[in-house]
């Protein structure tokens, strides 16, 4: 700010005062994390319309995209049944009418907007309902009115954005145009030269410039939205490599300081325990132990992920590590997301170390008193070799004599930092991370860029295979009589639900009623609810009751989706399934099929049911293979927040897709590798902007980054 009090124009401009904003505005453009003029900028339409393609009502094509000009004839709430409203407008043009319904709803505000006479742009893919003929189910819908009623631009395309409620298309398009003509010209460039020239790559500001304001010339609608124009390329490409170059210096700077401790491998304890196992390893555990031996030969901090299906066999490779570590007068600690699955791995883990004379102990939240003690004091004194335990085992507490390995189950539950402080218990320890949630290899690029990845893509022999069906709600009462009949000979099953109680406003079957339910169908069978809310001791306590077959049905909510290992549960029954995401599925499935019987995955599903819904169910029931299921995953619901990117520390994407992208990722990948190698700590002032973009961007979500 100068003297006479004006303030430069700057990209960090809080949008508030941007024209057309104001402060109403502003606070509905926080709801959409949107707070500065970058954030803008970035905020990049998810659609494209080509206003001289609308359709008539009479050519609307079921199940294909499609844009109308339409005008309200009639709208409000009906209601199905004594809970279940939903909010229905019909539509009309000179050649027919359709509905639009919409299930989740504010009633004063629909009223509002969708008042008799009112006249709209409606997009969406129709469906056919045989009583009422066609309908939208939650369609775009965007108010024409003074000009934009009569004078629609032949041949423009218009984006489409995320709005909030309250905030319409014809205002967030305003509000971009004024940022784009006032603040385009401070958009500076951040990408090396030859990079930009070596792919012909538009500037930063054109490429924003084209993607909020696409030429009507050149590229259609269906380019734009398939993100196939230069435009795009250049602003997906971009924030991939601002992702890349972190991880890249990430690996580099791991790779350069953090000299770990040299093992020798396949050791006397490893001979004798693998005489032990009453198994053979598959060739999977054999060649990732292989990848894992090397790395701890190598002297340098192994950082390893070892991806394995469920049942894959993750923890005797996982043991055998362990026991390295033992080997080489190290301790080793194995961290897992609760309690209860600690548990039982250190009861699975036990006869093994009893058997090679090894002190094991079992760290959890619950430990007390004077075993607590005890405990802590041994594995100060270096006594304990291997330690079992949840993320009490980051405390300040805990202090080990010699750390030598960790190894973290079930890593996206615990996050970048939990990963860091564990790594920090000793020093320099090996780290070996484990999740049991396939994740695509172009997701594995980028969320784990700075580690080496391991496949366990093999199952044990003697798996039994897992049967999965589909029921619609009229059908429900077939998968319960699997069900009985499976309790019948002996076994035991989940029935798993998205809520705990039921909800007015959300038309779940709720947890509570299921079991109330169960109780009094099959009164011959001990039935128990677990969810979320029960205290940890009471959750333990009921899945050790499960686990001894004291109970046969256990009522759950998700809280068992990371769980101990039921090998006489054979059924699972998830109520509805329709919303549970893929993985969640995959996962839950996972929880049967443990033992030496036939097991049953019974999906149970209700209507309204979305084509993304429809899309999940299809997957679930063709596929058993994980890494095909993440795959099939991140082309239906995208990238967002795939697998908890938002936990894991890595910056959501705003404009690249990793499947549909993978090409584009590629190549930003190897630039920025490629550039870090050239100079690591990017201190050429040539590359200052993107040292500076790298730390303004995604600086808050890499924290090593801090260290360039």
């Amino acid at each position: 700010m100068n003297s006479t009090g004006w303030k430069k124009p700057s990209l960090d401009d809080p949008i508030q005062f941007i024209k057309g904003v104001g402060p109403k505005k502003a606070l509905l453009l926080r709801k959409l994390q949107l707070t500065a003029i970058e954030d803008l900028l970035y905020f990049l339409p998810f659609r494209y319309e080509d206003r001289s393609q609308f359709k008539k009502i009479s050519t609307l094509i079921p199940s294909e995209f499609a844009t109308i000009r339409a005008e309200v004839l009639n709208a409000g709430i009906i209601y199905i049944g004594r809970r279940k409203r939903i909010f229905e407008v019909i539509f009309q043009d000179e050649t027919g009418t359709a509905r639009g319904k919409w299930f989740r709803f504010n009633e004063t505000y629909m009223l509002e907007k969708f008042k008799t006479g009112a006249k709209l742009i409606v997009s969406g893919k129709p469906t056919i309902n045989k009583r009422s003929g066609l309908e939208f189910a939650h369609p775009d819908t965007e108010q024409l009115t003074g000009e934009n009623a009569t004078s629609m631009e032949i041949g423009k395309i218009f984006p489409v954005y995320h709005i909030t409620e309250g905030l319409h298309q014809k205002s967030i398009r305003n509000i971009l145009s004024n940022v784009l003509e006032k603040y385009l010209p401070l958009v500076d460039e951040f990408i090396p030269r030859d990079i930009l020239q070596r792919h012909k790559f538009l500037s930063r500001s054109e490429a924003f410039h084209k993607t909020h304001s696409p030429p009507s010339e050149g590229f259609t609608a269906k380019d734009l939205d398939a993100f196939k124009t230069p435009a795009q390329k250049r602003l997906i490409f971009e924030e991939l490599f601002l992702i890349q170059i972190g991880l890249a210096f990430n690996k580099k700077h791991s790779r350069t300081i953090k000299i770990g401790t040299t093992f020798k491998t396949r050791g006397t304890l490893i001979k004798q325990f693998i005489k032990l196992l009453p198994f053979q390893l598959t060739i999977a555990q054999k060649k990732v132990l292989a990848e894992i031996m090397e790395d701890l030969e190598k002297g340098k901090s192994m950082n390893r992920l070892i991806q394995g299906d469920v049942g894959s066999g993750k923890t005797i490779v996982a043991l055998t590590a362990l026991l390295t570590a033992v080997d080489n007068s190290t301790q080793a600690a194995f961290m897992v997301p609760t309690e209860i699955l600690a548990e039982q791995h250190y009861l699975n883990i036990l006869p093994y170390c009893e058997a090679l004379g090894i002190d094991l102990a079992l760290v959890t939240g619950t430990l007390k008193g004077k075993e607590r003690k005890t405990i802590y004091q041994k594995i100060r004194e270096g006594k304990t070799r291997i330690i079992i335990g949840t993320h009490s085992l980051v405390q300040k507490e805990i202090q080990f004599k010699n750390l030598g390995l960790a190894v973290v189950d079930e890593q996206h539950r615990f996050g970048v930092l939990q990963r860091e402080a564990i790594g920090k218990k000793g020093k320099q320890p090996h780290l070996l991370i484990m999740t049991a949630t396939p994740i695509p290899r172009s997701m594995a690029l980028t969320l784990y860029g700075d580690m080496d990845v391991s496949f366990l893509d093999e199952f044990p022999p003697g798996r039994q295979p897992i049967t999965t069906r589909v029921y619609y709600e009229k059908q429900q009462i077939k998968a319960y009589a699997l069900m009985e009949s499976e309790l019948e000979q002996g076994r035991q099953a989940f029935v798993v639900c998205p809520l705990i109680e039921e909800s007015e406003e959300i038309d779940l079957i709720a947890a509570t009623t299921v079991f109330e339910s169960i109780q009094k169908k099959f009164p011959q069978f001990t039935a128990c609810l677990i969810h979320g809310k029960l205290k940890k001791e009471e959750r333990q306590k009921i899945m050790w009751r499960f686990l001894k077959n004291e109970i046969q049905v256990l009522v759950a909510t998700t809280v068992i989706e990371v769980g101990i290992d039921i090998p006489n549960a054979s059924v699972m029954i998830i109520e509805h399934a329709e919303r549970f995401g893929l993985a969640q599925l995959h996962q839950l499935r996972g929880r049967v099929g443990r033992g030496k019987y036939l097991s049953h995955c019974l999906l149970v599903a209700y209507f309204p049911i979305s084509e993304e819904g429809k899309a999940r169910l299809k997957v679930i029931q063709a596929s058993r293979d994980g890494f095909e299921i993440a795959e099939e995953d991140l082309k239906i619901r995208g990238p967002g927040d795939f697998m908890g990117t938002r936990q894991s520390g890595l910056p959501i994407l705003k404009i690249a897709n990793l499947i549909r992208d993978i090409k584009i990722l590629s190549i930003a990948r190897k630039e920025a590798f490629l550039l870090i190698d050239r100079d690591p700590t990017l201190k050429d002032p040539a590359n200052q902007p993107l040292k500076n973009a790298v730390q303004r961007i995604i600086g808050q979500h890499l924290p090593l980054m801090e260290i360039i």
